[in-house]
């Protein structure tokens, strides 16, 4: 199904970063034609839209802007006011996301029931306003985006070995076109748009923004020039829809203004936000590159006051799965699942990079002196998990996966909370115990969900909104 951009798609709210008092904000917009939106307009002041990105069906454009971050505001665009929580120096809430998709017919799916989260979290915020939204990878599902040309119609199980320069360029042109035509049906869906003109978003990616197992694949598909050109395209797609912003001129919150790896680290009073980037520099021998450490030593070395928030797209506390590894190697039938498990921290291929990351979070909390806590999803269950990190202090891990990926077989959720009950012990004298959601009885729940992270009084804790279920009570941080 084509997704035809028939009318301006926006507001979309992007947090490029927190400073001098003022949150820095750009607005994206997607339009058909070139000509540009009207401008966003901020106590009278009106700022222009931009030209981010040119498509044959659609012009992407941004307006950049700040409003104050230590209470609420608005701004007006084509003549409707939006109103915006800020308050990020006292009472604070924040949606974490992820997993908004499924690999197989997302296009096709029904609205409503795709987006029945998006709506519980639509309401959420007009109950109470949420100031921030976390989208913790896999904000779109661009796995089908190959199909419907010759290049990569087989991708990634056959590929051309040497295609021609003006192959590879029809292949980008078609690759472009489509990545353009999901994020625009994502973003037009009412009940994400109406949170997303309002909440400033920030955004991590994970495989399935490029596609499924990217960095875990082999590298005779990676490095391919299919597979370049996928990457390519993929990532000027993240940068362009989930950060409004190009290579040239990257917010200020990213680690790495060349843009070789696309971490990025927020600072709000009492309050931080760092994600690394899992993917950019992913093969199927490491998790992060040069780049990628260097960002994570550097925020290690870094004092922070409060609260930290660690975003790692797949979870980095989690069960022994070396066994599953093992059966998946031996067992030919199992084997096309191999890529899945090495995308995990846990993986063999892994397990030193692991180690250096937690000792690194170890290493932070005890500079600061304050705990915390991991924010991840990719798994399509909730659930949670703790790793002591000594003198008092802890690491909480906080998964919520997925607001629109439907539950996987409540079978699988009760396999890792087996594997999970014979806990695992990557850091000597700091035991990882994968735990319970307030009120469940076991450690994975197979429904979809959210998390809200709420600050108060100084004091954090956590909420799932699971589907079935409903809202947990909250778990302090």
């Amino acid at each position: 199904m084509t997704f035809q951009i028939t009318s301006v798609i926006g507001p979309v709210l992007v947090l490029d970063d927190v400073a001098d008092g003022q949150m820095h904000l750009a607005a994206l917009f997607i339009a058909p034609g070139t000509a540009p939106p009207p401008p966003v307009e901020v106590a009278g002041q009106a700022h222009p839209c931009t030209v981010l990105a040119h498509h044959d069906a659609a012009t992407v454009w941004r307006a950049r802007f700040a409003l104050p971050a230590d209470h609420s505001s608005e701004y007006a665009w084509n003549g409707d006011s939006y109103g915006v929580a800020g308050g990020l120096t006292g009472d604070l809430r924040m949606a974490y996301v992820s997993c908004n998709g499924e690999e197989v017919g997302d296009m096709e799916r029904e609205t409503s029931e795709r987006n029945a989260m998006w709506e519980r979290l639509r309401a959420e915020h007009r109950q109470r306003p949420i100031a921030l939204l976390l989208h913790g990878g896999d904000q779109i599902y661009a796995d089908e985006v190959t199909q419907g040309h010759p290049l990569s119609e087989d991708w990634p199980d056959r590929i051309p070995r040497d295609p021609s320069q003006g192959d590879l360029a029809d292949l980008r042109r078609h690759l472009r076109a489509r990545f353009l035509e999901r994020y625009a049906a994502l973003y037009a869906a009412p009940q994400f748009a109406w949170l997303a003109a309002r909440v400033p978003s920030l955004m991590q990616w994970d495989d399935h923004d490029i596609c499924d197992g990217w960095g875990s694949l082999p590298r005779s598909r990676t490095y391919s020039p299919v597979g370049q050109a996928l990457f390519d395209v993929a990532r000027d797609a993240f940068l362009v829809f989930q950060h409004a912003a190009t290579d040239d001129d990257l917010p200020a919150r990213f680690a790495d203004p060349s843009g070789l790896h696309l971490g990025w680290a927020v600072d709000a009073p009492e309050l931080r936000i760092v994600a690394p980037d899992l993917r950019g520099e992913r093969t199927r021998r490491q998790v992060m590159g040069a780049g990628g450490w260097q960002m994570m030593e550097a925020e290690a070395a870094r004092r922070a006051a409060g609260h930290s928030f660690l975003m790692s797209s797949v979870p980095l506390l989690g069960p022994r799965l070396s066994v599953l590894e093992a059966l998946m190697v031996a067992i030919p039938s199992m084997q096309k699942y191999e890529d899945d498990l090495r995308d995990q921290w846990q993986s063999r291929a892994h397990r030193d990079e692991w180690r250096r990351m937690l000792t690194l979070v170890r290493d932070m909390a005890q500079r600061d002196g304050h705990d915390i806590t991991v924010l991840s999803g990719e798994i399509h269950l909730a659930t949670r998990a703790t790793m002591e990190l000594g003198g008092g202090l802890q690491l909480n891990q906080l998964v919520a996966s997925g607001i629109a990926h439907r539950a996987p077989p409540r079978a699988w959720a009760r396999t890792l909370g087996a594997l999970a009950s014979f806990g695992e012990n990557p850091l000597p004298g700091h035991p990882i115990r994968v735990g319970r959601l307030p009120g469940q009885a076991r450690r994975y729940v197979a429904e979809r969900n959210y998390l809200m992270l709420e600050r108060a009084a100084g004091s954090w804790a956590a909420r799932w909104d699971l589907e079935a279920s409903g809202m947990t009570e909250p778990l302090a941080l």
